[in-house]
């Protein structure tokens, strides 16, 4: 079993509300995040917003399927919960804080658990990368997104 945890944190160009706008609209996470092949959101609450969305993730050596489910207590929280996945479990979570003459400070945090037989598939420099591009690039690319459109 592997545990296939860690944040990264950007600071973005842009109010938190806008920046917000980007975080909470899940359904576009495949057009910005590297390795998110798909998403499908399933429920949706009364603001139109997914609750819950199956992924596809891009993991190097397989696809990981997951059904999560979302919470919102924005502008400064998204949080998700696997319910149903091929990993053991995952959580995760973007937090923003309002840095004050337009800007934002977010931090990506993600932790999951790929179980016995994934963790044998991910391991090492395998887990490095995709660690890399799961984990450590989440946060450049939600800047790269909110400040480039």
């Amino acid at each position: 079993m592997a545990i296939l945890a860690g944040t990264s944190t950007a600071e973005i160009d842009a109010p938190i509300e806008q920046v917000w706008k980007a975080v909470e609209d899940v359904a576009k996470a495949p057009d910005w995040q590297g390795g998110m092949k798909d998403l499908h959101v399933l429920e949706t609450d009364g603001d139109g917003r997914a609750v819950l969305a199956e992924t596809e993730a891009d993991a190097k050596v397989t696809t990981v399927k997951t059904k999560v489910r979302f919470s919102y207590d924005g502008p400064s929280r998204l949080s998700w919960r696997q319910e149903k996945g091929d990993l053991k479990s995952m959580v995760g979570s973007w937090d923003l804080e309002d840095l004050g003459d337009g800007r934002t400070r977010v931090t990506y945090s993600l932790e999951g658990d790929t179980g016995r037989v994934l963790g044998m598939l991910i391991r090492g420099p395998v887990e490095d990368k995709l660690r890399g591009m799961l984990v450590n690039a989440r946060a450049d690319e939600l800047k790269a997104y909110v400040e480039g459109g």
